[in-house]
């Protein structure tokens, strides 16, 4: 596909360009002033819209991110539980922002304000962002190898630990709160997370968990053409299920264990079934960039951004909005940045925005922070490994792929799958990211070292912690604080 895309006339926009540097981390530049979109709070467009998007604007907006191999860049997001050193309670707002204010006195970050509190930092194509419990997550800037992107979660989790120890508090690398209940979790002052607070119960059960208790780390990751992003999709789908059983660190639930070794990969299996899942239609034939859409404008919205505030649109239709006929914003209509916006309130296994998201994994320690992107880039980012993969998964049914998705969160890697178990699935997708890594020439399998061992055994980081839990913790859950601090 050519760089330049057709922009239907209907787009009122001075000038549409991707910023070289930023584009793979969704970054969208409009008009003659540079502005960078879905940051925290998001910007909103420079042009005022008097004419509707028609449903081809949203599909060109998704097309816009093909873009030759050349250009394709690894983005790195991760999210950690800050706790206070001395009585492992989750850390409070108050703290949080003395942290991002002695990041951004010490180390040049931008804060980025909402409603004059702090809730976030920007620096060089990279973000730090608050989750709705205080989930101190960073999202990276997008980069050509994973020696750079490791090294800047490094350099991250170094400029964290150097302010957060003065401040008495510490970070944990692991996919669910271990020890406190949601109510003792303290609420951020974010808009958008207080209309999905009042949501989210009436849609599912684990919703609050979600806001409040998880913590992931994924991999974004870009696309040549339509084509190159249906391969790419459905392998990432397809294939979800075993980085979740890879990666699982979640196997704790208020002090004790929790019966799953990934209870975060649980939770999305029951917190808004509109939102959340495997999606069976990526694996059509006609499955592209328009069907995205049609699913995505399917998908209720969370909140409309206006004037530096949330308007609650919880439950409404973005066709109706597209209309003109949303009720709490009667006769107007949305802008490429709210279709941006509504995109990130989807939270499918694999998300599609300009490029595409892993999202199956639990948060963990630094090395595999470094892993997970390892993994997906060696399977997606070579062409020879990606056929492999789609070899394997080629006549793999709808309802194998559903039973995978239910069955990895309890028994990781050890599901039985045809006539084996999924390790042994496991083992020959590995083998063919070692060798995409190998075929990338930049000397980045020792990236994949870190889950070799759990490749070749079945036992998961949760079965390990597990294991510690019933031996040396004595069934204490204090000690994986330390165990998992970075």
């Amino acid at each position: 596909m050519p760089s330049a895309i057709r922009v239907s006339p209907s787009i009122n926009v001075l000038d549409l360009r991707l910023d070289k540097k930023e584009s793979q981390a969704g970054r969208w530049r409009v008009g003659r002033k540079s502005q960078i979109v879905a940051a925290s709070p998001p910007a909103e467009e420079l042009a005022v819209r008097t004419e509707p998007l028609t449903k081809q604007d949203l599909v060109a907006y998704l097309a816009s991110g093909c873009k030759p191999k050349e250009k394709w860049r690894i983005g790195t997001e991760h999210e950690k539980f800050g706790f206070q050193l001395d009585t492992l309670k989750p850390i409070t707002y108050e703290q949080i922002a003395q942290l991002l204010d002695g990041m951004a006195e010490r180390f040049d970050w931008e804060r980025v304000l909402e409603d004059n509190k702090i809730i976030g930092l920007k620096f060089d194509g990279q973000s730090v962002s608050l989750e709705p419990g205080g989930q101190f997550e960073l999202s990276g800037a997008p980069l050509d190898t994973l020696h750079q992107t490791c090294a800047e979660v490094n350099s991250h989790l170094y400029q964290v630990k150097a302010v957060a120890e003065e401040l008495g508090l510490g970070f944990a690398g692991i996919g669910f709160q271990p020890k406190w209940p949601v109510d003792a979790i303290p609420i951020m002052p974010k808009g958008r997370y207080e209309i999905m607070r009042n949501y989210m119960p009436k849609v599912g059960s684990y919703g609050l968990d979600m806001m409040f208790r998880t913590c992931t780390v994924q991999v974004n990751l870009d696309f040549e053409t339509e084509e190159d992003m249906k391969r790419k999709f459905q392998v990432g789908l397809a294939l979800q299920p075993i980085a979740t059983a890879l990666f699982a660190n979640s196997p704790f639930t208020d002090g004790k264990p929790n019966g799953y070794l990934s209870f975060r990969s649980q939770i999305w299996t029951d917190v808004d079934n509109n939102r959340t899942g495997d999606l069976p239609f990526v694996f059509k034939g006609d499955f592209g960039f328009e069907s995205y859409v049609d699913y995505a404008l399917d998908v209720p919205m969370y909140f409309v951004y206006r004037k530096k505030h949330y308007v609650d649109c919880s439950g409404l239709s973005f066709r109706d909005f597209m209309a003109g006929k949303l009720p709490v914003l009667p006769g107007e209509f949305p802008t490429l940045n709210d279709w941006e916006n509504h995109l990130t309130t989807i939270f499918p296994e694999v998300r599609l925005k300009r490029y595409l998201e892993m999202r199956g994994a639990d948060g963990g320690p630094w090395r595999r922070l470094c892993a997970l992107p390892a993994f997906w880039v060696g399977l997606l980012y070579d062409e020879e490994s990606l056929q492999g993969a789609l070899d394997i998964i080629s006549d793999w049914t709808d309802q194998e792929r559903a039973t995978l998705r239910r069955k990895v969160p309890q028994q990781g890697l050890q599901v039985p799958f045809r006539d084996g178990l999924l390790k042994h699935v496991a083992q020959d997708v590995y083998k063919l990211s070692k060798d995409g890594l190998l075929r990338r020439g930049y000397k980045e399998v020792g990236f994949l070292n870190e889950i070799e061992e759990t490749v070749r055994t079945g036992v998961t980081p949760a079965e390990r912690l597990l294991k510690l839990y019933d031996e040396k913790w004595g069934k204490n859950i204090d000690p994986v604080f330390d165990e998992l601090l970075y």
